[in-house]
Formats: C-alpha cells, sequence, structure tokens
C-alpha cells in the first residue's frame, strides 16, 4: 500500500463514515452518491478496547454491505500513520485498516474539520438562532463546541469551492477580564499545566467550573457530575450551578468572539456539541450574545455577524457523507490524511 497523491479525490462507494469524539463514537454508511445515510448505533468508546472491534461489532454485524472506503473524523490532529485521540484512549492506524478490513481508500479528518463539511448543507430545521446578525452566502464559516474537549474549525469559500481550515482552537490560553474571572483563575485547576479555553468550555469543564465557585463561597460540593450542574442549574435548584452555566455561557461567547474575528466570520457562527442543544433556553436568553459582541473597538463588527446552535443530531456524520457524496464541491487537503492500497491510481 501507499499513500495516495494529495490530488486524488475519488472516494469509492460503499463508504464506512464515522465521528470519533472523546466519548461517543457515532458510524454510518453511504452506499452511493445518491443514497442517504444508514446510521448505527452510537457507542461509549470506553465501552470498546479499539476502533476495530467497534467497527466489527457495531458496523459490519449488522450490514451485509462492505464498505470500500473509510473516511473518519476524529477529535484530535490528523498526523503521521497512527493517529492519537486527544481525550480517548482509541487511536487509529490507517495502513491497518486497509490491510485488516480491505478498505481501497481511507481518509482521516479532524472531527472539527467534518463538522465545517456540513455547514454549507445545514437547513433552516438544523439550526436555533442566537440573537440577531445576517449570514453571508459566500462569506467563512465559523464552528466552536464544547464537548469532552474544545474543538474550531473555519469554512473558507475560494476558486467555487469550500476549504475546510482545521485546528486545535480549544487549546489556545485563556484569560481573566473581570475581578471574578480573577478570583475564579486563582482557584482553578489547570489542565496539562495551564489554563486554556478548554479548561472552561467543555464537559469537564463545567465541572471544574463549579468547583471553582463553591470554593470561593465556601459551599459544600453537591454534584460531582456536569450533568448533575447542568441538570440543576436549568431547574434553578441550585445558585452556584445556575451561576456556572452562566460563567460558561459568558466564557464561551468570548471565545466564540474571538475566534470570529480572527477568521472574519461573516458566514455565521456555528455552535455545535452535545450539551449546547441542552442549555438553549439559556443560551437564548443569557450572557452569550452579550460576551460575544463585547469586542471593543470591534463590538458593532460582532453585532453584525450571526450564531446559531446547530440542532441537527449526527452533523459530523452529515459533513462527512456531503464530501463522500460531492468531493469537488471541497477542497480538502489530503496530504497525509488519505491512504489507498497499491492497485488504486493517483
Amino acid at each position: 500500500m501507499v499513500l495516495a497523491s494529495e490530488k486524488l479525490d475519488f472516494i469509492p462507494f460503499p463508504a464506512l463514515i464515522a465521528d470519533i469524539g472523546g466519548t461517543n463514537a457515532r458510524f454510518g454508511m453511504v452506499q452511493d452518491a445518491l443514497s442517504s445515510v444508514k446510521h448505527f448505533p452510537v457507542l461509549k468508546t470506553e465501552n470498546y478496547d479499539s476502533f476495530e472491534k467497534a467497527v466489527e461489532d457495531v458496523v459490519l454485524g449488522h450490514t451485509a454491505i462492505y464498505p470500500r472506503a473509510a473516511i473518519l473524523a476524529v477529535a484530535g490532529p490528523v498526523r503521521e500513520d497512527k493517529i492519537s485521540l486527544t481525550n480517548c484512549s482509541w487511536s487509529v492506524e490507517p495502513k491497518r485498516l486497509l490491510e485488516e478490513f480491505g478498505f481501497e481508500v481511507v481518509v482521516v479528518l479532524n472531527d472539527f474539520e467534518a463538522l465545517a463539511l456540513s455547514l454549507p448543507s445545514m437547513q433552516g430545521g438544523d439550526l436555533q438562532a442566537i440573537g440577531s446578525g445576517v449570514i453571508d452566502p459566500r462569506g467563512t464559516k465559523l464552528v466552536v463546541g464544547p464537548g469532552t474537549g474544545l474543538g474550531a474549525a473555519a469554512l473558507v469559500f475560494a476558486r467555487n469551492a469550500w476549504v475546510p481550515l482545521p485546528g486545535e482552537g480549544g487549546h489556545i490560553n485563556f484569560g481573566p477580564v473581570t475581578d471574578l474571572d480573577f478570583d475564579i483563575w486563582h482557584v482553578m485547576e489547570p489542565t496539562n499545566g495551564r489554563i486554556s479555553a478548554e479548561t472552561f468550555l467543555s464537559g469537564p469543564g463545567i465541572l471544574r467550573l463549579y468547583h471553582a465557585l463553591c470554593r470561593l463561597n465556601n459551599k459544600p460540593l453537591f454534584f460531582n457530575k456536569a450533568s448533575d450542574v447542568t441538570r440543576a442549574a436549568l431547574d434553578h435548584k441550585d445558585d452556584i450551578a445556575f451561576e456556572t452555566l452562566e460563567l460558561f455561557c459568558t466564557y464561551l461567547g468570548r471565545f466564540a468572539g474571538d475566534m470570529a474575528m480572527f477568521t472574519m466570520a461573516k458566514g455565521g457562527v456555528y455552535l455545535a456539541g452535545g450539551i449546547l442543544p441542552r442549555i438553549l433556553p439559556l443560551l437564548k436568553k443569557g450572557p452569550f450574545r452579550q460576551a460575544f459582541e463585547a469586542k471593543a473597538p470591534h463590538d458593532d463588527l460582532l453585532s453584525k455577524m450571526a450564531t446559531c446552535v446547530i440542532t441537527h443530531p449526527k452533523p459530523a456524520l452529515e459533513g462527512l457523507a456531503t464530501y463522500a457524496r460531492t468531493p469537488p464541491r471541497f477542497s480538502v487537503e489530503l496530504r497525509g490524511r488519505r491512504w489507498a492500497q497499491q492497485n488504486i491510481s493517483a
């Protein structure tokens, strides 16, 4: 087997698609360029020793269709021939997949790159607007989202194609603004020895923020799961939990606004991940949009950018399927991220 040429964007069907996050893995199958996605049960990555075992059990054990290609989205940077996930024990080895499953082609993308690929296909029912703003159809689109970690990617229109820009924006340093922020930073639990955006803006980050506020207020810790903090906040059953979620929305607004300024996201800012649809009422009524726009001297610029939550249940799979069906619609950098059998010509 050899590394395929970066000019080769042909995807043979049927194609297995997979979105592998830190906590959950989602699988689908695209039979041909005109078919809809066949979905398989969502699984917890901790319940399987490896990606290969999950494919055998959840996908190949439940369909008579055998895929010729695999297009994977992984939560972590794609580099070299063994790809480790940032918040999961799994690794993906494309050459091993070619040998073990007989795939003709394997493509591995960043998970938020796959989310970016879905944005041109998102319909009204897949989105919930947060505040005002106007979407430029050809403007740069930005997607950010807290989950097990924090991801970000952009989608730029150039030379009649959409170009995804993956990255690890969730790991940028994140600094305090208000007096309360400075107090929180003093008691916050660092991640990997520092305070990054992901330290706050993730499922584990909600719990860290709750713990920090409890310390500052000399309150006992009633909750040990982020989901419990979120539920108590939405039900107005705990003041510290509610303050935690309000600050979470504020910090998310700041981060999204910073990324929007950097990418000039006139095509819209899209909020993804499993956490945000659950806290949609607070995002709409709370401090998110105010924090997003508070970027003096560029408040007016941010006020004109649209923000919305993606409510589509599996947007990354939709992005991979859209790419598989119409590769020329996108200009995806494939060097070091596409592997093929020797008999697949470049």
